[in-house]
């Protein structure tokens, strides 16, 4: 599928392209802007908290897990860590980002699918973390981002704000195919 993904235009790729962006987008597709004139200069922390059903049946609202320093955690000290460590939350959150406008409206053919990544890739942290606790179950989830600028070196004379920019994205209904024991780190994907 890499292949025919990067192969020049041909009989194949023409008839089945659609097949072959589904199975290369969001995980696998190419970035430049490490390269670009103008590299990212900003840290980005995706955090997300939920509305969780108790075993009693009670509703309550989770506090914010920072799911960045979850994944920074897990890296930090591991000689080898996996892809998904490494690039699944930020690749979910650029991927999502980038098919969005400022009030997060889709843009595109690709914004649904990118907000039902992001959603499956939260829910999966969560049920990690066992938000809500034993029994309770997942019912809506909320994400959000917080993006401070990295300051120039002194010698710079840019200048950028120092105040973090948060963005918060409206509440989704989890549904019950993403609260399944068969989601998995795989079918997120």
């Amino acid at each position: 599928m890499v292949f025919l993904h990067v192969a020049p235009s041909n009989t194949v790729t023409k008839q089945h392209g659609r097949a072959i962006d589904e199975w290369i987008y969001p995980e696998f597709e190419q970035n430049w802007k490490l390269f670009a004139p103008n590299p990212l200069q900003q840290n980005i922390s995706v955090q997300v908290r939920a509305l969780v059903r108790g075993a009693d049946g009670t509703s309550r609202e989770t506090g914010w897990y920072d799911l960045s320093a979850l994944d920074g955690r897990e890296i930090d000290g591991n000689l080898l860590p996996s892809h998904t460590q490494q690039n699944e939350l930020r690749r979910a959150w650029d991927f999502y980002a980038s098919t969005h406008d400022a009030q997060d409206r889709p843009e595109g053919l690709r914004g649904d699918l990118s907000e039902r990544y992001l959603r499956r890739v939260a829910v999966l942290r969560l049920d990690r973390e066992h938000a809500g606790g034993e029994g309770a179950v997942l019912e809506r989830v909320q994400v959000r981002s917080r993006t401070t600028n990295v300051p120039p070196p002194k010698w710079s004379e840019e200048q950028v704000s120092d105040k973090p920019l948060v963005r918060e994205l409206p509440w989704w209904s989890v549904p019950e195919d993403d609260r399944t024991d068969g989601l998995t780190e795989a079918s997120a994907r």
